[in-house]
């Protein structure tokens, strides 16, 4: 796999291999896509970007690509400013599009060779059969790509991103139309890659990738940086977990008195569902049992379920889009 420059001091200070300032895209037609975007991209860390469709997550990737120009702001990649130094930091980068773009009448092997030679690196045969075996490609080596499966090009379009052992590698939508075993394999490359000292920045719509794989989660919506933040910190400071109760006999509507908790009842009328802060001082909890039991509301068990990730987005995203009503 690729190997990096980062040293220890690195990363123990979370130096920053992808620095943006103050970003801005807005095109011709006054569509503003980027707004003012700040953000710092750790050494060596999976940093996965989430956000709906139209956020300016590919926007954003792209004019850090160096494939779309911004229309004000800095952008510096390890060390060199993308618009002054454009060569330099472009050889640094690898990138894998949303969309399948390959030469459909070369091999396997020939198009990520070519795609080595084209940033003046030496030949390394044996770089490239380990890269294509670690991504179940050695077997496919001489097929033509037009006759391969959108599983198998996307996998090309990975190993092409690689070819030139990049420090830093952008995946938009890697696993998009990729069926499980390959997103599994795929994964297995990128932690590969995150070990020898690659930084990975991924955009994706399935949360459960980002909560599994990513180190920091950034949050993107209408072309603004709504948070940053580690992913285990994020998951504990907007964290809510969902007490549901088990009723002892169905009810066909809440009685009035149990107002104040803001429960939720099942179509069956046989589940309570309340939501509480993990972070509050007093949960509600003790009070609500008490309440339920002054009533005679029997119930014949109770559990209780942390937030994910995707709760968290949806709640994020549907704030924002309040607020900007």
């Amino acid at each position: 796999m690729a190997t990096s420059n980062m040293t220890k001091a690195d990363a123990e200070t979370g130096a920053s291999v992808v620095s943006i300032s103050q970003l801005t895209k807005t095109y011709a037609s006054g569509f503003s896509a980027l707004k003012s975007i700040d953000l710092d991209i750790k050494k060596g860390e999976i940093f996965a970007l989430l956000g709906p469709n139209g956020a300016g997550k590919t926007t954003l990737i792209s004019i850090i690509c160096g494939i779309v120009a911004p229309t004000s702001g800095t952008v510096i990649v390890a060390g060199h400013d993308i618009m002054v130094d454009y060569r330099a930091t472009r050889s640094k980068i690898g990138l894998v599009p949303q969309e399948l773009t390959t030469d459909a009448f070369e091999t396997v092997l020939a198009t990520v060779t070519f795609s080595r030679r084209l940033f003046g690196h030496p030949a390394n045969p044996q770089y490239i059969e380990k890269l294509l075996r670690d991504l179940s490609l050695w077997d496919k080596r001489n097929t033509r790509i037009k006759e391969l499966s959108g599983g198998m090009k996307r996998r090309v379009m990975i190993a092409k991103a690689l070819s030139h052992e990049p420090e830093i590698l952008f995946l938009d939508e890697p696993t998009a139309g990729v069926d499980v075993e390959l997103r599994r394999d795929m994964w297995l490359v990128v932690r590969e890659l995150q070990v020898s000292g690659v930084t990975i920045i991924l955009t994706t719509h399935y949360i459960d990738e980002a909560e599994e794989m990513a180190d920091r989660i950034g949050v993107i919506s209408h072309g603004e940086i709504m948070l940053v933040e580690e992913k285990a910190v994020l998951m504990k400071k907007m964290g809510r977990k969902q007490l549901t109760l088990n009723l002892a006999r169905p009810m066909a509507v809440l009685p009035p008195e149990l107002g104040e908790w803001n429960l939720k009842l099942n179509q069956k009328g046989n589940e309570l569902e309340y939501s509480f802060d993990t972070k509050a001082e007093q949960t509600g909890i003790p009070s609500l049992l008490s309440r339920m039991s002054e009533l005679g509301i029997e119930f014949n068990d109770l559990n209780t379920r942390s937030s994910s990730l995707e709760d968290i987005f949806v709640s994020l995203v549907s704030d924002r889009k309040g607020a900007g009503q």
